[in-house]
């Protein structure tokens, strides 16, 4: 079976995208405009930076950072290194760092592939970070940004400016990059005997450790660190509260949010799936074929082949086996080591086995129709479906799956009409949404929440009780795409996301920054377009999320003038979507139960768990 992508094209869904939303030309368009020539210079034992003024925002930049060495060649596959000293003149830190390689997931869309495959740009000299803070900053709390893209694309071109401003300069900010694709997550028996497994995620750690060293010299308080992300990002942010066996309690944080945290499959480090991603990749490269005749070389092992091999030919081979695989995922994953990852984050996270105190874990209400195919009319079709996402499901486990999510006479119809639900009352998102019906609606459900919204429940149970603290949300602003949050708590808004709601976003996270509790104001609450600022809200006393009481603040708007986005193509179909626009949006913010939630979700999460095994997840 080939799909089509599902493909962006017009309107706010532009922004529901799970890579990073700010292009490296606007950072540079910014800067251009903003800096000025004083002098802002860091000296960091290894090198001497200089920043620049950025007086949109009232905040001192210093971009591409070098926190560790460049992974190039004998460092290939290596656990990141300190960076060479290099104090034989002052770096100007307002040039925009190199990203990493990138490799996109599989759409279906052979000639997206292949203009993938040849587009310039990445460099394996990557491992560069980026810090925002606020004039004559001191001891102030810490956000390290993560970003996302399927660990396979993104950079870490943020913007952190809008939200320290947004928040009145009370905290510092720090973007980060890490190794992609095939050269950060190439695994195998190979790669961990001769090198390490899940090398992006090791730089994210060696980037945290900088963080710890160095922040206090641009106003930085390296005991308040709060670590973030959304998607792989998200994603990231708990596999480091997973990180070796969640042994290192605060060293490295505090605080985590974890914004629709993506949890694709799992494996062991030496299982058959990476095991033939490895085999594919080297073949790709060059470093397969004559291994039967007993060549290229003798005593060359493939990994050594590898490291030899040019930066060029490994982007393409990386690229390549990437789109290959299946819909909606990418190749090259992180899987569990046993040493850095040592359990399915299922498993350790059901037995609260994390590091750090809090946890602020969100999803949005939509996040599966980006990832599966939209052709999906029939239960046959999703069966079909579901053997080739969960290949080890016998029957019987088919079955089960079906049971949690039954279907609904109501809602099987292609005529049926698409809406957003409610949540707690009425159709749920097992038939319905504002995007699709029926069995269609069933297989994003499906993903959804396999892949992330169990994992935003199960971060929230690993935090609550025994010390700690969790915080739970939805993002449900229609149509509350994958990725259509961020530019909410990072900004620029998109048209259906009201300036109060940007706001609130926005301090929502701040509050969690700087005083460890989401909970914000009733006025900032309420907006000023609203005319109940005094009415009580339950975000202002933001309860925290328990087995015994799992609450889940539900955030959304009412009003505004409703529109129609065209252009989302399902298989060359064009499909409508309904969403609002201002003026006239206001925030609906409200306190539900989160186990209850659109049809009992904690009671399908609990089943997943249970599944992880066979997931494997």
């Amino acid at each position: 079976m080939r799909f089509s992508t599902f493909a962006v094209l017009a309107g706010s869904l532009a922004s529901a995208t799970p890579f990073n939303p700010r292009p490296f030309d606007e950072v540079l368009r910014r800067r251009q405009a903003s800096s000025n020539s004083s002098s802002l210079q860091v000296d960091l034992g290894y090198a001497v930076y200089e920043g620049f003024y950025n007086d949109t925002h009232n905040v001192n930049e210093w971009m591409g950072i070098r926190y560790a060495a460049p992974p190039i060649g004998s460092l290939r596959w290596q656990a990141p290194q300190a960076p060479l000293v290099n104090r034989s003149s002052v770096i100007n830190a307002s040039a925009i760092p190199n990203e990493c390689p990138q490799s996109a997931l599989n759409s279906g869309n052979q000639q997206a592939a292949i203009t993938t495959i040849n587009a310039p740009g990445g460099s394996e000299d990557c491992l560069y970070l980026s810090v925002y803070s606020p004039p004559n900053s001191q001891n102030l709390p810490v956000l390290v940004w993560i970003h996302g893209g399927g660990y396979g694309e993104g950079n870490g071109g943020q913007d952190l400016g809008p939200i320290i401003g947004t928040n009145n300069g009370s905290f510092v900010g720090v973007a980060i990059q890490y190794r992609l694709g095939a050269f950060g997550f190439l695994s195998s028996d190979e790669v961990f005997q001769m090198g390490v497994a899940n090398a992006g995620i090791r730089d994210q750690t060696f980037a945290l450790q900088w963080v710890q060293s160095y922040i206090h010299l641009f106003g930085g308080n390296a005991s308040q660190v709060t670590i973030s992300g959304e998607s792989a990002g998200g994603g990231s942010v708990m596999l480091q509260t997973m990180a070796y066996g969640g042994t290192l309690g605060t060293s490295l944080f505090s605080n985590a949010i974890a914004a629709s945290p993506y949890l694709p499959m799992q494996y062991n480090y030496n299982a058959w799936v990476p095991s033939q991603s490895y085999y594919a990749f080297a073949q790709a490269a060059g470093c397969l074929s004559g291994f039967a005749a007993g060549s290229p070389a003798v005593n060359t092992t493939i990994f050594q082949c590898l490291v030899g091999k040019d930066t060029a030919v490994l982007k393409n081979a990386s690229a390549a086996i990437s789109a290959s695989g299946m819909y909606g995922t990418w190749g090259f994953l992180p899987v569990t080591d046993g040493v850095f990852i040592q359990q399915l984050p299922s498993q350790q996270l059901a037995k609260k086995q994390v590091n750090g105190l809090r946890m602020l874990a969100g999803n949005n209400a939509l996040e599966g129709p980006l990832f599966v195919p939209q052709n999906v009319t029939t239960e046959i079709d999703l069966v079909t479906w579901i053997q080739e996402t969960f290949p080890m499901f016998t029957t019987d486990d088919i079955s089960k799956v079906l049971q949690y999510y039954p279907g609904s006479n109501a809602t099987d119809s292609t005529n049926a009409v698409e809406y957003a639900t409610l949540g707690y009352t009425g159709a749920t998102a097992n038939n319905e949404s504002s995007i699709s019906t029926g069995q269609q609606q069933r297989a994003n459900n499906i993903y959804a929440e396999t892949t992330f919204v169990c994992p935003s429940y199960w971060l929230a149970e690993a935090f609550a009780n025994k010390g700690r603290e969790a915080y739970k949300y939805q993002y449900s602003v229609p149509a509350a795409l994958h990725g259509s949050d961020v530019s909410a708590y990072f900004g620029p808004g998109s048209v259906t996301q009201g300036p109060d709601f940007v706001k609130a976003f926005m301090t929502i996270w701040g509050n969690f920054i700087t005083l460890n509790d989401p909970s914000i104001s009733s006025s900032i609450a309420a907006g000023n377009s609203s005319n109940s600022s005094t009415t009580p809200n339950p975000i202002t006393n933001w309860p925290a999320y328990t087995n015994a009481n799992p609450y889940q603040i539900n955030l959304n708007e009412t009003g505004g003038t409703e529109f129609t986005t065209a252009g989302v193509d399902f298989e060359g179909t064009e499909v409508n979507v309904t969403e609002y626009m201002g003026p006239g949006l206001r925030n609906n913010f409200s306190l539900v139960n989160a186990w209850t939630w659109e049809g009992n979700r904690g009671i399908r999460c609990d089943f997943w768990r249970a599944m992880g095994g066979l997931v494997p997840e």
